[in-house]
Order: C-alpha cells, then structure tokens, then sequence
C-alpha cells in the first residue's frame, strides 16, 4: 500500500467579481460570436480582474479561504509558494507580496513558473518539503491576471483566458489520506508554440516590442492542441501507474480548464466516463495555473469530493510543462 506523505487540508478560490460573456467581444471589436467560441472551445464567460484587482490580491484572497477551511492561522505556515505567469511585478517575487497580505511573518515565500502545469509542479515541491521535514505547513497557490498578458486584438487568443487563483493547504499526510502520485514532466523545444516573444531581459520592452504586440502570448493553436491531447493523456497514465490504480478507481477527474474537447480526449483516454469529469471552462475560461485548484474547490463544495474520493488532477501548458497527481481524500 502507498503511504502518502502529504495531504491538501483545505481549499480555497479567489475569483474578480467582473463576468465578460462571449457577447461582449463584439464592444471591443472582435469579430467573432458566442456560437464560434463554444463550438471550439467549450467557454461561455470568463472572470476579468478591474482596476484595484491584481494577482497578489486574488491569490490572498484564495490563501485565506484555504487556510479557514484548513483551520490554518498565518504564523503557521513555513512556505507559500505561488505558482504564476503574471506577476505583479518581477522583482521581487509576488509570492512575497502575498505574504504580507496574509501577515505570514514566519513563512519562506517564493513565485514558480510552469504555466498551466505551475500548481501541480507546487503542489510536488510542497510535497518534497514536508517529506524531508523543511516545512509542516505549506500554502500553494495558483493565481493569474491573464488579462493582462493576451492581446485584445487577437482572437485566436483573448477568448480563452480568464482571471483568478485556487489555493490548497498541504501539511504532513494522516489517516492514509494524501497525495499517492505525481508526475512531471517539460520539453523546452516546442516553446514557440505558446510563449511570449519579447518583453523580458533578452528583449526588454521598447517602442518596437510594442508597436509590434510581441509581449503578449502568441500560440500555434492546432499545434498546441495536438499536444495537449497527447502529453495530457500520457500524463493520467502515469499518475494512474504510480499509484497502482485504473481509470476504473478514480471517483472523480479534475483536468486542467483550457478546452472542453481536450478534456473530453484526455477522460476517454483514461477510461473515465464525463460524469466523472469535473468541468467549468465554460464559467471561466483557461485560468491557467489557477485552473485545477479553483476546479477542486469548487467539486470540494458541490460534494463531488467525500472522505475516501480517489481524485485523477491533471494539467498542460507552455513550455511546455505537463503534469498529474492522483489524491485520496
């Protein structure tokens, strides 16, 4: 029998109140219709951050619900460790950000960045902390202002991102209730797929950079797809191998929130029926590390998740990065 080493405590979601519908694309001047969007992508509505709304705050937001239900105080926490593509700023980390909200003095603090993949690669390391004993109580979450790095000119790519932040509590595994599994994986070759050309210290922002919109998110999108399906699908078949079980023993399956046909392709791949999938990509659109966490917080509220769930988390992104982890709870 695996013995997990750690065990998510509590959970918790951060979400702008400000809905933008598939309708409301047409006020900026996209073309395009709700019609289109839904064939392709499965998102209705996303959540879009206004003005006073920033990763940071999201991303406290979500800590202080997680640490509630966790019945967590701030001086207990050892790390936070905030997986983004958005950060506030980039120097210093906005993980350090978030920790002065929360008032964690005592806590070690630091950003992660795998993209959609980024909190299941924090979940992983929060794992290995408290396995090694560096840590007894670890925040993780997933925050993003997506909204801030797509290009509303765009819309191959400003119809599928959305804002928000999920966080869970880790602390060391009881009662055989825990992380089971995880796997990991990146393949830096394919990260002109979906990147961002310009804006960093290679080539720092400038007139041309914007003139020409490269700091914001370009992606191959049929390229991007075709690997999603595959290294998504290779994902839930190692996560499953490792800890000895089917598709048949998982109760439910919380995938990562970027297109309702790759969701439905990864869940077949798996042999897990949808009604065994949890999905709300049509609510939010691609959060994207931010995705899996709200997703399992939100089936944590809905009661789709008891004591005993065997839950399958799997997650893809730029980089790309890929992942999974399966918990029981």
């Amino acid at each position: 029998m695996i013995r997990p080493f750690a065990y998510i405590a509590g959970t918790g979601r951060g979400l702008p109140a400000a809905r933008m519908t598939n309708h409301d694309f047409a006020a900026i001047g996209i073309e395009t219709s709700h019609e289109w969007i839904v064939e392709r992508t499965g998102i209705s509505e996303r959540r879009i951050a206004r003005d006073g709304e920033s990763t940071c705050s999201m991303a406290a937001d979500a800590a202080r619900k997680a640490m509630e239900r966790a019945g967590v105080g701030a001086g207990e926490l050892d790390t936070i460790i905030l997986s983004t593509a958005t950060p506030d700023r980039l120097l210093p980390a906005t993980a350090v950000d978030v920790q002065a909200a929360l008032g964690a003095s005592r806590a070690a603090a630091f950003d992660l960045s795998a993209a959609c993949s980024g909190w299941l690669y924090g979940l992983t390391v929060g794992e290995g902390m408290l396995m090694t004993g560096a840590a007894k109580t670890v925040l993780v979450v997933g925050a993003e202002k997506m909204s801030a790095i797509v290009d509303w000119q765009d819309r191959a790519t400003c119809v599928l991102f959305g804002d928000g932040a999920g966080a869970a509590v880790l602390k060391r595994s009881r009662e055989g209730k825990g992380i089971l599994s995880s796997f990991l994986r990146s393949d830096g070759t394919l990260a002109e797929l979906l990147y961002r050309p310009h804006g960093g210290a290679t080539t720092p922002l400038s007139e041309a950079v914007l003139a020409e919109r490269s700091h914001y998110v370009k992606m191959a999108g049929r390229e991007v797809f075709k690997h999603a399906v595959r290294m998504m699908a290779d994902a839930a078949d190692r996560a499953l191998d490792g800890a000895r079980l089917t598709g048949a023993d998982v109760d439910l399956m919380i995938p990562h929130q970027a297109n309702v046909r790759i969701i439905e392709a990864t869940a077949k791949h798996a042999n897990i029926p949808m009604s065994k999938v949890f999905v709300n990509v049509d609510r939010y659109g691609n959060t994207s590390s931010a995705s899996i966490p709200i997703a399992l917080d939100e089936a944590i509220e809905a009661g789709r998740i008891k004591d005993g769930s065997t839950v399958l988390l799997c997650a893809f992104g730029a980089g790309f990065t890929w992942g999974s982890m399966v918990v029981r709870f």
